[in-house]
């Protein structure tokens, strides 16, 4: 697969597929398969298992793995595949190689969590990602307003195969100053806050944008990057507006329901138990039925 083919991959809707629990608390394969396949029928074809709506954090190495391979298995060719790694290097590394040798088209490296993150060791974090999977693109997930454009700049000099930026700081005027500083043309563009956000970044750059709506409603999604593409900022903003309540839900308190919500909405639909796992929790009762309620106004 070459870096073309990548970034015309995430150039889309980047499906963020969510990891459906047993009843146990182990994956549930044949769910899992369920909502990939119900994602690539309804015509999406960029899938990122281990994101954060896939409940990264909280699944063990083990599970990761089985996740990528589950994905690349369903997807069969019909879709590119954008595996989510991350943690301390040797782990990502390790995720990022594993990706590879299974048939994955790219890697999403998610913000590194630690307490102290410099500029100087953010390239170093991703180089040495990028450098372990020189033929895989690669995909840094963008949280820190405060890091220079130069330096993505920087890391892609060292690995051209830094092809794309999930950019995820909520504030479109200083993703059009980054996306400029780092190299507008340079870079695939995603608007990593999803649908509530891609409008006002599309407007800035932005060519795809990242969802974790598109489990529930893939037609909602895909509407509004077909009105992107095609200018019609009004029409995108119908689906906005259709989607809002949802993506305030998810957005509530600091985005505590974020994976909640989401999976709230396909146990209504049948499609898999509503379980998470800790730190995330159940909806109260309240915002459940609401949720029900937005469901069911979408007619899916």
């Amino acid at each position: 697969m070459t870096f073309e083919t990548q970034r015309s991959a995430l150039a889309d809707v980047v499906a963020i597929p969510v990891t459906p629990f047993t009843r146990g608390g182990g994956i549930d394969r044949a769910a899992h398969a369920t909502i990939l396949r119900r994602l690539l029928d309804g015509g999406v074809r960029t899938l990122t298992p281990n994101g954060n709506t896939g409940e990264f954090y909280a699944l063990t190495p083990q599970e990761r793995r089985d996740v990528v391979e589950l994905t690349l298995a369903e997807a069969a060719g019909q879709a590119v595949v954008l595996a989510g790694v991350g943690h301390d290097v040797p782990t990502a590394v390790a995720a990022a190689r594993h990706a590879a040798e299974r048939g994955a088209g790219m890697v999403m490296v998610h913000q590194p969590v630690h307490p102290y993150v410099s500029d100087a060791g953010w390239v170093a974090y991703h180089r040495a990602i990028a450098e372990a999977v020189p033929d895989l693109g690669v995909v840094p997930y963008l949280r820190d307003g405060g890091l220079p454009g130069a330096r993505l700049a920087e890391l892609a000099d060292a690995c051209p195969n830094v092809i794309g930026v999930k950019y995820a700081v909520p504030d479109a005027a200083r993703f059009a100053g980054f996306a400029r500083d780092a190299g507008l043309d340079r870079f695939v563009w995603i608007a990593g806050l999803a649908e509530p956000y891609a409008p006002s970044y599309f407007s800035a750059g932005a060519t795809g944008f990242t969802s974790g709506l598109v489990n529930v409603a893939p037609g909602l999604s895909l509407h509004m990057i077909e009105a992107l593409r095609s200018g019609d900022h009004g029409e995108a903003m119908k689906v906005w507006e259709q989607i809002r309540r949802f993506e305030e839900l998810r957005a509530a308190d600091g985005s505590a329901h974020n994976v909640t919500v989401v999976k709230e909405a396909l146990a209504v639909l049948g499609l898999c138990r509503r379980d998470v796992r800790s730190p995330s929790s159940l909806l109260p009762d309240a915002e459940r039925a609401e949720v029900a309620a937005i469901v069911e106004g979408w007619s899916l």
